[in-house]
């Protein structure tokens, strides 16, 4: 049977390695009383006896660089998981574990809780309230919880927040006669069982929206170095319906769009794309339109640079939302006459009025720098300062 991970987090000192001692019955994670906390790196533990592998986090620690270590620690763990082959090692099920004997649940730490596992929006979240040593400690510890969770203006918990455990995880001895034994262990195993099966297929979504939403970083960064080499490729003065030299540019710029898309075999696919967003009808009318516009005045040169940066992030734009079509499988790269109604649409739709924004915004200044800033914010790839 495939085995499920616990991401267990919290403060420093709050009792995840005793808790996790306590689950899997044996002494594995170190622990250390009255200190804040023992681990130094993220460990995972496993048990025969137990479906599940548990992940012992640095605690959150007070002061802006602890806590940024642990909260960085957890992160670097998650984009490990987005490796291939590290897919076993995705985060299934969190124990955020809040201290019974603090008496408050800081805003903060749960803020902390939401940087560390931004990358796992969809994963069910168990709060375990360890040192919950009396009935009266559980009531308010329980009611300690729900009022800080509801103070959280971001709606994922209300919809992951699954269970709310007071636990005891070792016997705590409150004078000679009297002590309060182990307690609310049983039951965490027993939900965390029932939620295993709900976070793995959230894992499988979250690993895959990362991984999509890192690919669009690339792509991105791919098209606004192609914009950048268009605004200075184009400046040169020839006619642009017979821009050959710009074929190179933009083929390379759709090559690397489809290689980090993992689109292989594609070289019918790419010259669809191409050809659509350079020689077809759409690209032919819009630069017809752009230059037949009443009172254009501006240089040829920088007339060139504007509309061949244009294109340029035009062709990038379409390919990157083609390639994540073909990527999420919703799309055959096969299916080249929707390819090319696509690209004539991104080319026909709304193309000509962004190039006359850039062009009010431009005017006749030669910069290539000021060109490509304008093309970048106005096609909406970057804000304006």
């Amino acid at each position: 049977m495939e085995k499920g991970n616990i991401l267990v987090i919290g403060n420093a000192g709050v009792g995840k390695s005793t808790l996790i001692n306590a689950v899997l019955g044996e002494q594995v994670a170190h622990t250390g009383y009255g200190k804040r906390g023992r681990t130094v790196k993220l460990d995972i533990y496993e048990s025969e006896i137990i479906p599940f592998r548990l992940i012992d986090t640095i605690g959150f620690e007070p002061g802006f660089f602890q806590k940024n270590r642990a909260i960085n620690a957890v992160k670097d763990w998650g984009k490990d998981c987005a490796k291939v082959g590290k897919e076993d090692t995705d985060i299934n099920v969190i124990w955020f574990c809040a201290d019974g004997t603090a008496g408050t649940l800081f805003s903060d730490t749960i803020r902390s809780l939401s940087r560390a596992t931004a990358m796992w929006p969809s994963i069910p979240i168990i709060v375990v309230i360890t040192k919950s040593y009396s009935e009266p400690d559980r009531e308010r510890n329980i009611q300690m919880v729900k009022e800080a969770f509801a103070e959280q203006k971001k709606k994922r918990f209300e919809k992951n927040l699954k269970g709310i455990i007071p636990v005891v995880a070792e016997t705590f001895t409150l004078n000679d006669t009297a002590y309060a034994p182990p307690t609310g262990i049983d039951k965490l195993i027993e939900l965390t069982n029932r939620l295993l099966p709900e976070g793995m297929k959230a894992a499988k979504k979250d690993l895959a929206a990362f991984r999509l939403n890192r690919k669009r970083v690339f792509a991105q960064s791919v098209v606004g170095a192609a914009t950048a080499g268009a605004a200075v490729v184009g400046a040169v003065p020839f006619t642009i319906p017979d821009a050959a030299i710009l074929t190179p540019l933009e083929t390379a710029e759709v090559k690397s769009l489809g290689s980090i898309y993992e689109i292989k075999n594609s070289n019918q696919l790419i010259n669809s794309i191409i050809e659509a967003g350079t020689v077809g009808t759409a690209a032919k009318g819009a630069i017809n339109l752009i230059k037949a516009i009443p009172g254009l005045n501006i240089a040829a040169a920088v007339l060139n640079s504007i509309i061949a940066a244009s294109f340029a992030i035009a062709i990038g734009e379409g390919s990157i939302y083609i390639f994540e079509q073909v990527y999420l499988g919703n799309k055959e790269p096969g299916d080249i006459d929707w390819v090319k109604r696509f690209m004539e649409s991104k080319i026909a739709n709304g193309f000509v009025e962004k190039v006359k924004a850039v062009i009010e915004k431009v005017g006749n200044k030669d910069d290539k720098e000021s060109i490509v800033q304008a093309v970048l914010e106005i096609f909406a790839m970057k804000k304006s300062k």
